[in-house]
Formats: C-alpha cells, sequence, structure tokens
C-alpha cells in the first residue's frame, strides 16, 4: 500500500482531491465486497435448491 509519507506528500500537494479519490476508492471496494457476498449466497441457494429438485426428479 501507500506509505504514511507518500499519503502525507499527495495530501500537501493535492488537498481534498486526495481524500475523495481515496473514500471513493474505498466505497467501491466495499461495493464490490458486497455483491460478491450477494452473488455467493445466492449461488448457494442456487445449488440446493437444484439438489432438491434432482432429488425428487429422480424418484
Amino acid at each position: 500500500m501507500l506509505s504514511d509519507d507518500l499519503f502525507a506528500r499527495l495530501l500537501a500537494e493535492s488537498g481534498p482531491w486526495v481524500l475523495l479519490v481515496f473514500y471513493l476508492l474505498y466505497r467501491d471496494v466495499q461495493k464490490e465486497q458486497a455483491i460478491r457476498e450477494i452473488l455467493n449466497k445466492n449461488t448457494e441457494i442456487l445449488v440446493e435448491m437444484t439438489t432438491m429438485i434432482r432429488e425428487r426428479l429422480t424418484r
């Protein structure tokens, strides 16, 4: 990641824009993690449903 020196230099040179960019990147990562969790849960549910359907069809 970024060292504290580099981050401080960027903040001193560019001001609040640096904070805004890092905040937006952080929020983007959070959004991607939430979407991955939802997709993983949906995949688990679909696998369970498929298994149940297969079990009932083979009877």
